[in-house]
C-alpha cells in the first residue's frame, strides 16, 4: 500500500508518521497543494536504498568494462575447460 500524506501531517500528526515509517518500515509520500513534495523513510530504509544504488553502480560498471574488453581484438578467450583447470591449480596450491 502506497502512504501519501499532506505535507502538513508531519506537524499535526507526527507521532503516527514516525510510527508508520520506524515499527512499520513504511515511506511516506507528502503533498503540497496536491502535488508530490517530499518522501519521508527511516534512515535503514534509506541506507539500504543507497547500498543497492551503490552495488548497481558498480556492476554496472563491471559490465562496461567486461564489455570493453571483449571488444578489444587482443583478448584471449578461455574455453570452459582452462578455466576450471587454472581455478584447480590455484585451489591446490593453496
Amino acid at each position: 500500500m502506497i502512504y501519501i500524506r499532506p505535507v502538513s501531517d508531519l506537524r499535526n500528526k507526527y507521532p503516527e508518521i514516525e510510527d508508520l515509517v520506524l515499527r512499520e518500515e513504511k515511506t511516506i509520500y507528502l503533498t503540497k497543494n496536491g502535488y508530490g513534495s517530499m518522501v519521508v523513510m527511516s534512515l535503514d530504509k534509506y541506507s539500504e536504498l543507497l547500498e543497492k544504488i551503490e552495488y548497481d553502480r558498480y556492476v554496472e560498471k563491471m559490465l562496461y568494462e567486461a564489455e570493453i574488453e571483449a571488444s578489444n581484438s587482443n583478448t584471449k578467450y578461455l574455453t570452459h575447460e582452462e578455466v576450471f583447470e587454472k581455478a584447480r591449480r590455484i585451489i591446490d596450491e593453496e
